[in-house]
């Protein structure tokens, strides 16, 4: 069963930013006026999850094995919490 975030729509209605969870991997939807990019990380070649705290919102930052960072915006701070913690909880342990 796939887990779907979007972000805030008080910000930026038109242009909400998506994650989407599944059994093997996370896609990260980054949507803007003109274009867009989907990028699907599995769990394995993720090496950390940084969040930037704003005063109402907040940034993740998911940083892949061997690719550019990806930059994710507007979520709340519940969601992006969870959202670390879900990726955190499916990447594969080193050991």
């Amino acid at each position: 069963m796939a887990e779907i975030f979007k972000s805030s729509s008080f910000k930026d209605p038109i242009n909400r930013d998506v994650v989407e969870f599944n059994e093997k991997g996370v896609t990260f939807r980054v949507n803007r006026l003109i274009g867009g990019t989907d990028n699907f990380v599995f769990y394995g070649d993720i090496s950390g999850v940084e969040i930037d705290n704003g005063l109402f919102f907040s940034t993740i930052r998911i940083i892949p094995r061997a690719r550019p960072e990806i930059v994710i915006k507007n979520f709340t701070r519940g969601d992006a919490r969870q959202i670390k913690q879900l990726i955190l909880e499916r990447v594969p342990t080193l050991g």
